[in-house]
């Protein structure tokens, strides 16, 4: 029996309970069903059967505050999960996530210079910093590519390396900018550690495009992903234009990369975990790991999220501190695992 539409099913269950139960979380003590009744009243036809006896000040908090935050997170990570499967099956490549081949810090970097010269200048652009980032990301992707490209291999070796070498220059450049910023340095930087919070629907509307169109040509892409596994020479052989699938996923991850990059900062190693569990799971078929690893980033990110805020509370800590602990343990332990291929 086939079971992995009812893992489908099970998983966006669970991810409408989770946004519901995380929305209830914070200062405020709002109930898990006063949410939903708000939630039902407010965008569903049913809402006329529904009884507004809660503050109005409740409304403001979950639809103004506590629910863009949430379905943002839930969007970013299920972007950089669909990213990190991609690069890691296009790339045959275990330890590729946007993080740790430099994409993210592409990104990061064309986010970074498109503050700097709207708040230094007064400038705006079109598509804004989103658009700057997506740039930032395949300036970053191209260099990372051809600096790792072992004929028609990306070893790990070399992929890392060159990530460290792409990364730490990046870094520097945003560095020498934030230097360059003045006063707006100790925004840059709370933005570049990554986080969620004052976030609000305009972020989620400015993102949502690039997402949508990027996660779409990925997931329509996943059966010749599935071949190019079996190796370019034979995904050749079978028909599959490797040059020019390759080119369209790797653009399409750096492009809903650069999106969620522009609005949350740096958020590592998202694209690492989320693919490899899943793929323990369900398989390496394309088709399935990329909306599941969809559906289970977007759960994890929102759980971690919640965490974040709540943990040291009244004080928030950046969400890409703690996936960077949760993270750095599992980078170690598949680096270890597969050290005997880095043997020269």
């Amino acid at each position: 029996m086939n079971f992995r539409p009812l893992i489908i099913v099970f998983l966006v269950i669970l991810a409408v309970f989770s946004i519901v139960v995380t929305t209830t979380i914070g200062v405020a003590e709002i109930s898990f069903m006063n949410v939903v009744r708000m939630v039902i009243n407010k965008i569903t036809y049913f809402g006329q059967f529904i009884q507004e006896d809660w503050p109005s000040t409740w409304e403001t908090i979950i639809f103004n505050m506590r629910l863009p935050r949430v379905v943002l997170g839930f969007i970013v990570g299920a972007s950089l999960s669909i990213a990190g499967a991609a690069f890691q099956g296009l790339l045959r490549n275990p330890l590729a996530d946007p993080y740790t081949i430099g994409v993210s810090s592409g990104a990061a970097l064309g986010a970074t210079l498109a503050m700097f010269i709207q708040n230094s200048y007064g400038l705006s652009f079109f598509g804004g910093i989103p658009f700057f980032a997506f740039l930032g990301a395949l300036v970053a992707l191209f260099f990372v590519y051809n600096l790792s490209r072992v004929g028609n291999s990306i070893p790990v070796v070399t992929l890392l390396l060159a990530g460290v070498v792409v990364s730490s220059f990046l870094s520097a450049v945003i560095s020498l900018l934030m230097l360059s910023s003045g006063e707006q340095i100790r925004g840059i930087y709370f933005w570049l550690v990554g986080g969620l919070s004052m976030k609000t629907w305009s972020h989620v509307i400015m993102v949502l495009p690039y997402v949508i169109i990027g996660s779409s040509v990925i997931f329509y892409w996943s059966r010749d992903l599935n071949v190019i596994l079996l190796g370019e020479e034979a995904a050749s052989n079978l028909g599959i234009e490797v040059d020019r699938v390759k080119k369209i996923i790797l653009v399409a991850a750096s492009l809903i990369t650069g999106a969620v990059v522009s609005v949350s900062g740096m958020i590592g190693f998202v694209g690492l975990i989320i693919p490899h569990a899943v793929r323990m799971i369900v398989g390496p078929d394309h088709r399935i790991l990329i909306p599941t690893s969809a559906l289970v980033g977007g759960i994890y990110l929102i759980w971690v999220d919640s965490l974040a805020r709540t943990m040291m509370a009244p004080i928030e800590m950046p969400v890409g501190i703690i996936t960077a602990f949760l993270g750095a343990p599992f980078f170690i332990y598949l680096l270890r695992s597969k050290r005997k291929e880095f043997r020269f």
